[in-house]
Formats: structure tokens, C-alpha cells, sequence
């Protein structure tokens, strides 16, 4: 990065942390902060859509539709995250090399199962063994966010499911009163209600998926407690420039320092938006706000 920074032999502790702090390695520590925040924002959405579609579909009145949704919260909920993480991202990722290679190899006369391997064309290959290395990376991104949001889905899915259960019958029934369909019931009672009773076990599943950001390290992705390790050891061979002891220590305290703030900084935002949703209702964070005078 510096100029002076040809020869780490020859440098100061000031400017020799400093070399050694801007190595290339180094920034891609800095980009998997980036990486785990991108997760984040990423699956949150995309794991309350799942969970908002397993809860509708598990309260449907057509009994079909309804072991779907239930059989998929109780499989996801009820399987141990790492078992889920490791074995869905194998079966996803070769269940899609299977499909392309029925496609694009359809003269291959050997089997795909020889004994303990998974062999297909190199065609079908996702992604291709020519591809860039950005295109491995985004790749496996995209299913460890597939994955997040399929398992985080199921618990999402649980939340709102009670939620919307917890909504006062008599409020719906006083909607039909007045005439209103199924669905203004549903987009106009159930939902902003639900909402309210949903946001507590929401926020604890926020918290939770925050602390499982470190099993991207478990599929094979670069994030930052593959970084923290591969940095702070004493034997890798990517740093034989800037010799250290074993520093793994300081660079987990790093980590527990970035949690801790992003845990921080989301409970004062989920706290925010409880406060938004209770106004005005006739719960136990409403009637506070009354007696408050905030309303």
C-alpha cells in the first residue's frame, strides 16, 4: 500500500503495522465485514418472505397446502442448522448440475453416481471450470444466502404463524360485521396487528441470524472467521513477509468488538420500530405509550 513498505525487515513497529495492516490480505478482511453485513441485508428480506409464505400457506384452509407449509416449518425447525447448511447446499448445488446435465449432455452414456463421486459433463458444470473467480465466489454467495433464508424461513415461518393466531378473533369478527371481505379483513385487520405480536420473536431471530454468519466459514466461503484465523496464525504461508506469533486472539476480539456494535445498533432500531407499530394499539407496549403521554 505505502511506499515504503518494499522491505518489512526494515521497518519500525509504527510503520511496519501499518504495512502490514493495508496488505492485500488484509483488505479482503476488511471486504468479508462487507460480505456478512451483504448477508444480512440480503437474507433478512428474503427469509421473512419465506417465512410469510410458510405461515399463509400453513393456516390455509385447503388441507393440502396446509401439510406443505406445516411439514416445511417442523423438517427446517426440527433439523440441527449445520446438518441443514452442509447437506442443502450439497443437494442443491448438484441437484442443479443434475438438471443441466440431462440438458446439455443428453449422448453421455455414464453414470452421474460412480461409487462416492458426483460426475456430470463439463458443460453442466455450475459454474464452469473456465468461469472467473468472482463467479465461484458469487455462486456459492448466492446459496449460503438460499440456504440462510430457507432455514431462517422456517423459523420466520413459526413467528408469524402464532402471530397471526394471537390477533383478538373479535377483531375479525367485528370487520365481517361491517361488511368487509376475506381479504380487507386480511390485508386490513390481520396483517397490521400481526405485526405487532410477530416483532418480538422477529427480533430474537434478527439476533439469532446475526450470530450464525459465522457458518458461511462452514461452506466454504472466505468470510471474516476464516480470515480472522488464517490472519492471526503463526504458520500461514500468505505472510511470510511480516512474521508474527500467534495473534488469533486479538483478531477474534476484533470480531467479538463488530458483533457486539451490530448487535447494539439493531436493538436500538428494533426497539424504534416497536415503538412505531405498539402506537395506538391495544397492547401492553400501547397502553405504556398512553400512560406516557407519547400518543
Amino acid at each position: 500500500m505505502f511506499s515504503f513498505c518494499a522491505d518489512p525487515a526494515t521497518l519500525d513497529r509504527l510503520p511496519w503495522f501499518a504495512c502490514y495492516l493495508t496488505t492485500g490480505v488484509h483488505m479482503s478482511f476488511y471486504v468479508a465485514f462487507a460480505k456478512v453485513v451483504v448477508l444480512l441485508l440480503i437474507t433478512a428480506p428474503v427469509a421473512l418472505a419465506f417465512g410469510f409464505l410458510g405461515a399463509m400457506a400453513a393456516r390455509a384452509h385447503f388441507l393440502p397446502v396446509s401439510l406443505l407449509g406445516k411439514t416445511y416449518i417442523t423438517i427446517v425447525r426440527g433439523v440441527p442448522d449445520i446438518a441443514f447448511f452442509l447437506f442443502f447446499v450439497i443437494a442443491l448445488d448438484q441437484g442443479v448440475e443434475w438438471l443441466r446435465h440431462k440438458v446439455l449432455c443428453s449422448d453421455w452414456d455414464q453414470p452421474v453416481r460412480q461409487g462416492s463421486d458426483f460426475v456430470v459433463c463439463a458443460q453442466a458444470k455450475l459454474p464452469l471450470n473456465s468461469a472467473a473467480q468472482w463467479v465461484h465466489e458469487t455462486y456459492g454467495f448466492a446459496l449460503a444466502i438460499i440456504t440462510f433464508s430457507i432455514v431462517f424461513g422456517a423459523f420466520a415461518a413459526n413467528v408469524i404463524f402464532g402471530a397471526m393466531r394471537a390477533v383478538p378473533h373479535t377483531q375479525l369478527e367485528t370487520g365481517a360485521a361491517y361488511g368487509m371481505s376475506r381479504h380487507q379483513i386480511f390485508r386490513r385487520i390481520l396483517i397490521p396487528q400481526m405485526w405487532v405480536y410477530a416483532l418480538p420473536g422477529l427480533s430474537n431471530l434478527w439476533m439469532v441470524l446475526i450470530k450464525a454468519t459465522p457458518l458461511l466459514f462452514l461452506l466454504g466461503i472466505e468470510d471474516i472467521v476464516y480470515w480472522a484465523r488464517e490472519l492471526g496464525g503463526t504458520k500461514s504461508g500468505r505472510f511470510t513477509s511480516y512474521p508474527h506469533g500467534d495473534w488469533r486472539m486479538w483478531y477474534f476480539l476484533v470480531l467479538l468488538v463488530f458483533y457486539l456494535c451490530f448487535t447494539r445498533v439493531s436493538e436500538i432500531l428494533l426497539e424504534r420500530i416497536m415503538q412505531r407499530l405498539t402506537r395506538g394499539q391495544a397492547t401492553a407496549g400501547g397502553e405504556a405509550q398512553r400512560k406516557a403521554g407519547l400518543l
